[in-house]
């Protein structure tokens, strides 16, 4: 677990002083995975070096597996530290080693056997499906690949935490989903906590169990990531899942709906015609699955003659929240992707059976 509390850092003085973190609360449960999103500036690095104590934190507290870090002496912290394995944005491999000897280096280090050496680092290698790498360099290996060696390498020492900083940033979409599905795989099977610090929305929609924007320094929302895209009013729960206009085409008034409940049924349009005594068209939808819950939006049409609070309270019954309209407004761009990074304009989602 990852507790943060007022977790304060600040440089410089007087007139100077700039205030990067500012009373930061966050909390990752054992077995969770909480991503924190924001805009470039933000503050996401200097929370990733602080949960490390890399970068102590001027006031707060941050504590990682019930440890509270600001309270240890150098050789305290050097040991909590091995509980807190940190997969980085480039892999940080040395190129002239191999993928077998970048994955041994914190065991070398901390003076484990030849013998235990080689059993964990095969044991590793395994685990992140690069057996067969092992005797080759960074650069005869994947984007994707060198990443999953970065992993091992995190693994290593056996930690209870994982710190991830932008780790998918900058690989290909096969890359990316190949990192998501270990890292999912690894909290199941080693019961880890990750904090997976990332600008890309798509890949919290993918990967989290919840999660934070901050903002200047600050947490601006947070929460479950289906609770999220269950609130309408959430400009967070927007940016995970962008709505995108849909063609009309139709004569009749045109409704935005999105799911606020677990018990929309799946066949919500139907019910919807035969409570309301009218035709409702489907113009357009993104609806799915994310980590088994039904979420999403969609577009519809009803005919013009019947009442608009009949419909907001027909589809509010059924479990969707209703507003006129095609399309509701998207969310702020400081929870974006940073530049440079193509920002998802529609999701698809695992589908629903």
């Amino acid at each position: 677990m990852i507790e943060l509390r007022r977790l304060t850092k600040t440089y410089g003085d007087g007139a100077h002083r700039t205030t990067v973190l500012d009373r930061l609360d966050l909390t990752v449960a054992d077995r969770e995975i909480a991503a924190v999103v924001g805009p470039s500036g933000a503050g996401k690095s200097t929370l990733a070096a602080c949960v490390t104590l890399l970068e102590p934190p001027t006031s707060g507290t941050v504590v990682v597996g019930g440890r509270e870090l600001s309270q240890l002496d150098e050789r305290g912290l050097r040991d909590a530290r091995r509980q807190i394995g940190t997969i980085f944005q480039s892999d940080g491999l040395l190129s002239r080693r191999t993928a077998a000897e970048n994955v041994e280096l914190p065991l070398r280090y901390l003076g484990v056997t030849p013998a235990d050496r080689r059993r964990r680092v095969a044991e590793l290698l395994d685990r992140v499906g690069l057996s067969t790498r092992a005797g080759h360099y960074p650069h005869q290996l994947s984007g994707g690949q060198r990443q999953r060696v970065g992993i091992a390498r995190a693994l290593a020492l056996r930690p209870r935490v994982l710190l991830s900083d932008e780790a998918t940033s900058g690989l290909d979409p096969e890359a990316t989903a190949s990192v998501v599905r270990l890292l999912k795989d690894l909290r199941d099977d080693l019961g880890l906590s990750i904090l997976f610090i990332t600008h890309e929305m798509e890949v919290v929609l993918d990967l989290a169990d919840s999660v934070a924007r901050l903002d200047h320094g600050r947490i601006v929302e947070q929460g479950r990531v289906v609770d999220l895209l269950r609130d309408p009013g959430s400009p967070l729960g927007r940016a995970l899942l962008p709505r995108r206009a849909h063609g009309t085409g139709h004569d009749g008034a045109v409704w935005s709906v999105s799911y606020a409940s677990a018990d929309v049924p799946a066949d919500w349009i139907a019910r919807a015609g035969a409570a309301l005594g009218a035709d409702v068209a489907l113009l357009g939808a993104s609806i799915g699955a994310v980590d088994g819950h039904v979420v999403g939006h969609a577009t519809v049409a009803v005919p013009g003659d019947v009442e608009g609070t009949r419909v907001v309270a027909v589809l509010a019954h059924l479990g969707l929240h209703t507003v006129p309209g095609g399309e509701e407004p998207s969310a702020q761009a400081d929870v974006a992707p940073a530049a440079g990074s193509a920002r998802p304009t529609e999701r698809e989602l695992e589908p629903v059976a």
